[in-house]
Protein backbone atom coordinates (compact mmCIF):
# COMPACT_ATOMS: atom_id res chain seq x y z
CA UNK A 1 0.00 0.00 0.00
CA UNK A 2 1.24 3.44 -0.86
CA UNK A 3 0.83 6.59 1.36
CA UNK A 4 -1.71 7.32 -0.40
CA UNK A 5 -3.65 4.41 0.73
CA UNK A 6 -3.04 4.31 4.11
CA UNK A 7 -4.04 6.97 7.14
CA UNK A 8 -0.74 8.82 8.50
CA UNK A 9 1.39 6.58 11.32
CA UNK A 10 0.20 9.56 13.38
CA UNK A 11 -3.29 9.01 13.05
CA UNK A 12 -3.15 5.22 13.13
CA UNK A 13 -1.21 5.29 16.86
CA UNK A 14 -4.09 7.98 18.04
CA UNK A 15 -7.19 5.43 16.38
CA UNK A 16 -5.93 2.50 18.21
CA UNK A 17 -4.53 4.17 21.25
CA UNK A 18 -8.17 6.20 21.42
CA UNK A 19 -9.91 2.92 21.11
CA UNK A 20 -8.22 1.16 23.83
CA UNK A 21 -8.57 3.82 25.57
CA UNK A 22 -12.50 4.24 25.22
CA UNK A 23 -13.08 0.80 25.41
CA UNK A 24 -11.76 0.82 28.71
CA UNK A 25 -13.34 3.65 30.00
CA UNK A 26 -16.66 2.74 28.58
CA UNK A 27 -16.12 -0.83 30.10
CA UNK A 28 -15.25 0.96 33.65
CA UNK A 29 -18.36 3.05 33.36
CA UNK A 30 -20.64 0.04 32.60
CA UNK A 31 -18.86 -1.69 35.71
CA UNK A 32 -19.12 0.99 38.17
CA UNK A 33 -22.67 1.25 37.53
CA UNK A 34 -23.45 -2.16 38.51
CA UNK A 35 -21.45 -2.30 41.53
CA UNK A 36 -20.38 -0.76 44.63
CA UNK A 37 -17.41 -3.24 45.48
CA UNK A 38 -14.07 -1.59 47.22
CA UNK A 39 -12.67 -1.13 44.01
CA UNK A 40 -14.73 1.08 42.18
CA UNK A 41 -13.54 4.24 43.78
CA UNK A 42 -10.24 3.69 42.26
CA UNK A 43 -11.80 2.95 38.93
CA UNK A 44 -13.95 5.79 39.27
CA UNK A 45 -10.58 8.17 40.12
CA UNK A 46 -9.06 6.68 37.08
CA UNK A 47 -11.73 6.83 34.87
CA UNK A 48 -12.51 10.48 35.47
CA UNK A 49 -8.65 11.67 34.90
CA UNK A 50 -8.93 9.28 31.59
CA UNK A 51 -12.06 10.80 30.58
CA UNK A 52 -9.66 14.47 30.69
CA UNK A 53 -7.09 12.57 28.51
CA UNK A 54 -9.54 11.34 26.49
CA UNK A 55 -10.46 14.68 26.14
CA UNK A 56 -7.54 16.43 25.07
CA UNK A 57 -6.55 13.21 22.90
CA UNK A 58 -9.42 13.78 20.63
CA UNK A 59 -8.59 17.52 20.66
CA UNK A 60 -5.12 16.50 19.21
CA UNK A 61 -6.65 13.76 16.54
CA UNK A 62 -8.69 15.98 15.45
CA UNK A 63 -5.94 18.93 14.89
CA UNK A 64 -3.73 15.73 13.20
CA UNK A 65 -7.16 14.84 11.06
CA UNK A 66 -7.58 18.14 9.54
CA UNK A 67 -3.64 18.26 9.11
CA UNK A 68 -3.37 15.28 6.72
CA UNK A 69 -5.02 14.01 3.77
CA UNK A 70 -7.43 10.86 4.31
CA UNK A 71 -7.37 7.85 2.24
CA UNK A 72 -10.24 7.78 -0.15
CA UNK A 73 -13.02 5.71 0.36
CA UNK A 74 -13.51 2.66 -2.63
CA UNK A 75 -14.66 3.98 -5.93
CA UNK A 76 -17.81 1.30 -5.54
CA UNK A 77 -19.53 2.71 -2.41
CA UNK A 78 -22.74 4.56 -3.46
CA UNK A 79 -22.97 7.86 -2.54
CA UNK A 80 -25.64 7.59 0.58
CA UNK A 81 -22.57 4.75 1.78
CA UNK A 82 -20.32 7.47 1.70
CA UNK A 83 -22.25 10.26 3.34
CA UNK A 84 -23.41 7.67 5.78
CA UNK A 85 -19.20 6.57 6.46
CA UNK A 86 -18.60 10.22 6.57
CA UNK A 87 -21.34 11.48 9.00
CA UNK A 88 -20.66 8.66 11.49
CA UNK A 89 -17.10 9.39 11.55
CA UNK A 90 -18.00 12.80 12.63
CA UNK A 91 -20.66 12.11 14.61
CA UNK A 92 -17.43 9.76 16.47
CA UNK A 93 -15.94 12.82 17.18
CA UNK A 94 -18.89 14.61 18.72
CA UNK A 95 -19.26 11.89 20.39
CA UNK A 96 -15.50 11.60 21.67
CA UNK A 97 -15.86 15.44 22.51
CA UNK A 98 -19.42 15.24 24.30
CA UNK A 99 -18.51 12.61 26.80
CA UNK A 100 -15.91 14.05 28.79
CA UNK A 101 -17.14 17.38 28.63
CA UNK A 102 -20.64 15.97 29.68
CA UNK A 103 -18.60 13.58 32.36
CA UNK A 104 -16.74 16.66 34.02
CA UNK A 105 -20.24 18.92 34.11
CA UNK A 106 -21.79 16.01 36.17
CA UNK A 107 -18.97 16.02 38.60
CA UNK A 108 -18.90 20.04 38.76
CA UNK A 109 -22.12 20.48 39.65
CA UNK A 110 -21.94 17.48 42.03
CA UNK A 111 -18.89 19.78 43.75
CA UNK A 112 -16.61 17.14 43.22
CA UNK A 113 -13.14 18.33 41.20
CA UNK A 114 -11.38 16.16 39.37
CA UNK A 115 -7.95 15.09 40.42
CA UNK A 116 -6.04 13.98 36.69
CA UNK A 117 -3.07 11.67 37.88
CA UNK A 118 -1.64 14.15 40.38
CA UNK A 119 -0.66 16.46 37.75
CA UNK A 120 -3.30 19.29 37.96
CA UNK A 121 -6.99 19.43 39.24
CA UNK A 122 -10.29 20.13 37.60
CA UNK A 123 -12.59 22.48 40.05
CA UNK A 124 -15.97 21.92 41.04
CA UNK A 125 -18.66 24.08 41.76
CA UNK A 126 -19.09 25.93 45.18
CA UNK A 127 -21.93 24.77 45.58
CA UNK A 128 -23.85 21.09 44.40
CA UNK A 129 -26.58 21.81 41.77
CA UNK A 130 -28.49 18.41 42.81
CA UNK A 131 -30.78 19.09 39.04
CA UNK A 132 -27.58 19.91 36.93
CA UNK A 133 -25.85 16.92 38.37
CA UNK A 134 -29.27 14.22 37.41
CA UNK A 135 -29.09 16.04 34.24
CA UNK A 136 -25.16 15.76 33.13
CA UNK A 137 -25.50 12.22 34.39
CA UNK A 138 -28.51 11.07 32.56
CA UNK A 139 -26.84 12.41 29.48
CA UNK A 140 -23.32 10.91 30.18
CA UNK A 141 -25.47 7.96 30.88
CA UNK A 142 -27.23 7.89 27.25
CA UNK A 143 -24.24 9.73 25.25
CA UNK A 144 -22.45 6.45 26.43
CA UNK A 145 -24.95 3.84 24.95
CA UNK A 146 -24.93 5.83 21.92
CA UNK A 147 -20.98 5.80 22.02
CA UNK A 148 -21.04 2.41 22.71
CA UNK A 149 -23.69 1.61 19.24
CA UNK A 150 -21.66 3.64 17.06
CA UNK A 151 -18.60 1.84 18.19
CA UNK A 152 -20.30 -1.69 17.30
CA UNK A 153 -21.28 0.13 13.92
CA UNK A 154 -17.90 1.17 13.18
CA UNK A 155 -16.21 -2.14 13.95
CA UNK A 156 -18.95 -3.70 12.09
CA UNK A 157 -18.30 -1.92 8.66
CA UNK A 158 -14.65 -2.48 8.95
CA UNK A 159 -14.87 -5.87 9.27
CA UNK A 160 -17.68 -5.94 6.20
CA UNK A 161 -14.98 -3.96 4.13
CA UNK A 162 -12.13 -6.49 5.06
CA UNK A 163 -13.61 -9.43 4.85
CA UNK A 164 -16.86 -9.50 2.54
CA UNK A 165 -15.96 -6.51 0.36
CA UNK A 166 -12.38 -7.57 0.30
CA UNK A 167 -11.19 -3.97 0.23
CA UNK A 168 -8.42 -2.39 1.61
CA UNK A 169 -10.23 0.03 4.12
CA UNK A 170 -9.54 -2.32 7.09
CA UNK A 171 -5.87 -2.65 6.09
CA UNK A 172 -5.53 1.58 5.37
CA UNK A 173 -5.87 1.97 9.49
CA UNK A 174 -3.71 -1.12 10.46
Amino acid sequence: MTNSDRFSLSMRLLHWGMAALVISMLAAGLLMIKSLEPWQLTIMTIHKASGVLAFVLVAVRLINRLRHQLPALPNELSHWQTTVAKASHWLLYGLLFAMPVSGYLMQYFAGRPIEVFGWFRLPAALQVDIQNYALFRELHGWLAFALIGLIALHIGAALHHHFIRKDNVLKSML
